[in-house]
């Protein structure tokens, strides 16, 4: 159940408006039952303004009166009709400046322990260039000599759940292009 916007400011208008018990008052903003027994007494959130949860669209007139009812009775929260906001899945991510310099070596490493990961999905993965992986890779990169492979996760330039994911589907193509090119040969 999704909590109110301002869970104390909802919490004021259903003490003053309402004959809801503290317990549902307290489950529905997830406060604690004397925190609103407080409310009520005017010793906590004293002077602060309620918030109308009917007319921010967090319940419903009728869910409040079911309550009313029936003590034993949990205030349902309506359903926002608002989209879920998106996950960022590309482009390049910032990466702070102390962190740049180590993007090579994450370059390197996965180069040398995932050579079936793509130029493109490093690029996405670790927010870097073709030019860049490429200079890696030919040994021409302006700080080659001080490189060493380093994870990287360990590096903090992405996610676990990332880099296994990236791994898994430079595999899979891997192994659809072997698949093809066997079959290329035998027919």
């Amino acid at each position: 159940m999704t909590r109110p916007l301002m869970p104390k400011a909802t919490a004021v208008w259903l003490v003053e408006n309402t004959s809801l018990t503290f317990d549902q008052i307290a489950a529905f903003c997830g406060l604690h039952p004397l925190e609103v027994q407080g409310i009520a007494d005017g010793e906590v959130a004293g002077g602060m303004q309620g918030m109308n949860p009917v007319e921010n669209g967090e319940l419903t007139q009728a869910e409040i009166e079911r309550c009313q009812q029936d003590p034993a009775a949990r205030l349902q929260s309506r359903e926002a009709d608002l989209p879920r906001p998106s996950e960022r899945t590309k482009g390049p991510k910032y990466t702070p400046i102390a962190k740049r310099q180590d993007k090579p070596d994450g370059i390197l490493y996965l180069l040398r322990y995932h050579p079936a990961v793509k130029d493109t999905q490093i690029c996405r993965l670790l927010g870097t260039t073709k030019n860049t992986i490429n200079q890696v890779r030919e040994r021409t990169h302006r700080n080659y000599a001080n490189m060493r492979p380093r994870d990287p996760v360990l590096l903090g330039l992405c996610t676990q759940s990332e880099l296994n994911h990236v791994i898994e589907v430079a595999e899979q193509q891997a192994q659809r292009e072997g698949r093809q090119r066997s079959q290329a040969e035998e027919g």
